[in-house]
């Protein structure tokens, strides 16, 4: 998957289109994000014992990774993510505008 936790995205699509945030969580088997201040939902709560104050309580809901790009720290533009093999044989992102290793 092209998008780690801790990068810095940009949203492409969605009711948060245009905005930059830091990712906190990433599900691959569900290929979504977690991403921080980004696709707010309002999720009912009932009382409980442990809640003893239920109520409307808004949250992050994770969003699909083809809907964020990840942010190049060179070009400091939102660009698309390849993959590169390194001289000690390991993978490496790399941005696809300026080739720089992400």
């Amino acid at each position: 998957m092209h998008i780690r936790k801790n990068d810095i995205v940009y949203v492409r699509a969605g009711k948060d289109k245009g905005k930059k945030a830091k990712v906190l969580k990433v599900f691959p088997a569900r290929l979504k994000a977690l991403v921080e201040g980004i696709n707010y939902v309002k999720k009912h709560t009932r009382r409980t014992q442990q809640d003893q104050k239920g109520g409307v309580i808004q949250r992050e809901n994770p969003i699909s990774v083809s809907s964020l790009a990840v942010i190049c720290p060179k070009c400091a533009k939102p660009v698309r993510v390849g993959f590169k093999e390194m001289a000690d044989r390991t993978k490496a992102r790399v941005c696809r505008k300026c080739g720089e290793i992400i």
